[in-house]
């Protein structure tokens, strides 16, 4: 159903939220890495995207700039079709500056 589909956006939005309240990185990262997790099993590509990006911007902060990259790349390159969209051309954007 419609609310089983949105289950790894929902865990990447408390991973956005407990970010937003100072959690601890490993208790943010955990929630980044479950959405991923559950969005390649329902295998929803867009939804392991955003799980990708928000733990790559995570990565970033953090000044693992190789981890970012590789997390978002590896997913980001599954894609064959749909760069137009503002979640792929957000990707890509973030790619061109991680590889700074």
């Amino acid at each position: 159903n419609g609310e089983r589909f949105w289950h790894a956006e929902l865990v990447r939005l408390r991973g956005e939220y407990r970010l937003a309240l100072g959690a601890p990185p490993a208790e943010v990262t955990a929630c980044y890495q479950e959405a991923m997790m559950i969005a390649q099993g329902q295998q929803a590509k867009s939804l392991e995207l955003r799980a990708a990006m928000s733990l790559a911007r995570l990565y970033q902060q953090q000044g693992d700039r190789d981890a970012a990259y590789t997390t978002l790349s590896n997913v980001y390159s599954w894609f064959t079709e749909g760069f137009k969209t503002a979640d792929l051309r957000e990707a890509k954007a973030l790619l061109a500056e991680l590889a700074i």
